[in-house]
């Protein structure tokens, strides 16, 4: 008995550090595409049409008025209209946007208040109810949590004009408050979200599109159904995304990077957050995001040295990953201009998106604006009264 157990623990440090090691090898890919995107150049929009953007509101999240300020200061040569969408006439959401109409009288806002429910994602009705009053061709849809550079609509729309493009979405860095909690959350995106997509984009194993911006024209979501067709999908960006594609179209990402604004959380809602993330990824593309292993390569070679007799070269095993991270990080923080002290926190960073991953296989409902889900097998979701 005493020998087979020798033996499973010495064939698990041996997995555990041929994961390690596709982990750093991973890791030092990612270096090179971060900086090859970081490079790139997005042409602006050279006939400026008319564009309609709907912002579906839920509540008075932190940081929401400079979020939603930053789409009414756009430097864009053609007609705007934003459309901000709540379903209840109380959300103190509302407060915020009649402050922006004071504030901002020549962008052309409008409040739509409609309790109407189609399907299970709240978000996505809230757009069905807000798409009745959209006046313009080009649409461009936004969450709430995203500030954006006053240059954005050039670039998102001028990457709608390339040809054979039917829609634009945009990746997204993360934009902390000051604390350990808000830097951590940051970390989650520009540490292993931002660099894991990257890398697919450039392999040609990706296929994204995010709630950070979905770009295209009214044809085109006429074409895919509307906004009702995705009323019960728990990521639903990706799935128009996808339904665009399958519309024989492509989707385009510019090289703008927008902002995701993290504030101060408590931890049990910050891992919640990540933790609908990780069951959204997994709900969408489950191979990919089990082949997702080597992107958490410090936790496996932790395991195969506690597992494995590899005295004489435990201490360059970790070294050689911690270096790895930190090249990564690094090559992200230059990218998206962030501060560099923050590097210190990566090992623990990685330590908590590693418990975040294996603790997604063991969840089958999820937490999203106070409403609890059930997750199904399609990426489908079902409201769960409690």
């Amino acid at each position: 008995m005493a020998h087979g157990l020798a033996q499973l623990e010495f064939a698990a440090a041996w997995i555990c550090l041929a994961v390690a090691l596709a982990g750093v090898a991973y890791s030092l890919a990612a270096t090179l595409f971060v900086r090859r995107f970081a490079r790139s150049a997005t042409p602006k929009a050279s006939s400026c049409p008319p564009v309609t953007i709907l912002k579906p509101l839920h509540g008075a999240e932190p940081r929401l008025y400079e979020n939603l300020s930053s789409f009414c200061r756009q430097d864009y040569a053609g007609p705007i209209q934003i459309i901000f969408g709540v379903q209840d006439a109380a959300d103190p959401a509302t407060a915020i946007v009649r402050r922006l109409s004071g504030e901002f009288p020549e962008v052309d806002l409008t409040l739509i208040v409609d309790s109407r429910q189609h399907g299970a994602n709240r978000k996505v009705a809230n757009l069905v109810n807000m798409s009745e009053h959209i006046r313009h061709e080009v649409l461009v849809v936004a969450d709430s949590d995203m500030m954006v550079p006053a240059d954005y609509l050039s670039h998102v729309v001028g990457a709608l004009e390339e040809p054979g493009i039917g829609l634009a979405t945009c990746l997204y860095r993360g934009a902390s408050d000051p604390g350990l909690r808000a830097d951590l959350a940051s970390m989650a995106i520009d540490y292993h979200f931002l660099p894991s997509v990257l890398v697919g984009l450039g392999l040609g194993l990706a296929r994204p599109c995010f709630g950070s911006t979905i770009a295209l024209r009214r044809e085109m979501l006429e074409k895919v159904g509307g906004f009702r067709a995705f009323a019960d999908h728990l990521a639903d960006d990706n799935a128009i995304g996808e339904a665009v594609r399958r519309a024989g179209a492509k989707v385009a990402i510019p090289s703008l990077i927008v902002a995701h604004a993290c504030p101060k959380r408590k931890v049990t809602e910050l891992l919640r957050q990540e933790l609908r993330w990780a069951r959204t990824i997994r709900a969408v593309n489950p191979l990919g995001f089990f082949g997702s292993l080597i992107a958490h390569p410090l936790p496996f070679t932790l395991l195969a040295v506690l597992l494995g007799d590899f005295d004489g070269f435990a201490v360059a095993m970790i070294g050689g990953t911690l270096l790895s991270r930190l090249m990564l990080q690094r090559e992200v923080d230059l990218a998206i201009d962030a501060t560099s002290w923050r590097w210190g926190l990566g090992p623990l960073r990685d330590l908590m998106s590693f418990l975040v991953f294996v603790a997604s296989f063991f969840v089958t409902a999820v937490s999203w604006r106070g409403h609890r889900y059930r997750v199904h097998a399609d990426g489908t979701i079902s409201y769960l009264r409690t």
